[in-house]
């Protein structure tokens, strides 16, 4: 087949336009280039992929803001987005967790969650008993990795949870809950709502109790303040802790507190909830 034509100039349908990816390369502090293609395959999230998440290598990621600030992680803003020569511009929102690592003291709760999780090497795991600069980098990444692992096995057994985008290193990039202008969806804490609606709540927060119990997970922190209440629906967040009921010797008791903690909010909300009741059923699950 010939590449032009008769006049002897290139037939159009061979010429394009493109982007050098390098050109990318000098881009302002709040931007760069997407990192969804740079982790390992094992660190992208699982299939099938949202229509919505931006997957174009060169897209670039824009910093809008802080969500949250926290005692082990901080919460971001991102706006992927990408504008294919020839193509219709795209973009989503995500939300981006860094954990620290050097300069954040300690992980305050991690040894009553991370019983029955293990450290392969035995460096490390002297640098976490350390608590040396190295152990905390090594904590720092331990909690991000535990986080992914269970976002992940959340989604795909149909958990309502944010859908984990990628992990790279100590950044956790997931879905942002909320509009498209970037308002962030309030907590469960912060709802103000008729009963019929927070009857639909606790049954959804019972719901999630279960499904996680199902497989064999206990939240660990669950409350009013990591469920976010979206469109008249919840999602859970803030999952690093996340323990196996059976593995971990607190476990059981990690599990009852999850179903104290949420029936007594909705309880002083109007609602006939009993954390009795429900952590019978999941325990039952659970086991």
């Amino acid at each position: 087949m010939h590449s032009s034509s008769p006049s002897g100039d290139l037939d159009p349908f061979f010429v394009f336009d493109y982007t050098p990816l390098d050109a990318l390369d000098h881009l302002p502090a709040d931007q760069r280039t997407t990192t969804y293609w740079d982790v390992e395959a094992g660190h992208r999230g699982p299939a099938p992929v949202p229509a919505w998440v931006v997957q174009d290598s060169g897209a670039v990621d824009t910093e809008l803001g802080v969500l949250k600030t926290g005692k082990e992680a901080d919460v971001f803003l991102l706006e992927r987005a990408v504008v294919p020569p020839g193509g219709s511009p795209a973009s989503c929102l995500l939300a981006a967790k860094r954990y620290r690592d050097t300069d954040h003291r300690s992980f305050h709760r991690s040894a009553v969650y991370a019983e029955g999780r293990g450290v392969r090497r035995s460096r490390d795991q002297r640098a976490l008993a350390r608590g040396s600069a190295y152990g905390r980098q090594i904590a720092a990444g331990r909690w991000a990795g535990a986080e992914w692992e269970a976002m992940r096995g959340a989604w795909e057994h149909g958990v309502p949870v944010p859908y984990p985008v990628s992990l790279d290193g100590t950044e956790l990039l997931m879905e942002f809950v909320g509009d498209p202008a970037g308002v962030a969806a309030p907590r469960l804490a912060q709802t103000v709502a008729d009963p019929a609606l927070l009857q639909h709540l606790w049954e959804q927060a019972g719901t999630v109790v279960l499904q996680l119990a199902e497989l064999g997970w206990a939240h660990g922190d669950l409350s009013a303040y990591n469920l976010l209440v979206h469109h008249e629906a919840l999602t859970v967040i803030d999952l690093p802790q996340v323990v196996d009921v059976v593995a971990n010797p607190q476990g059981p008791a990690l599990l009852h507190r999850d179903c104290v903690n949420l029936a007594t909010w909705f309880r002083g909300h109007g609602v006939d909830a009993d954390a009795e009741a429900l952590f019978a059923e999941a325990v039952s699950l659970a086991l």
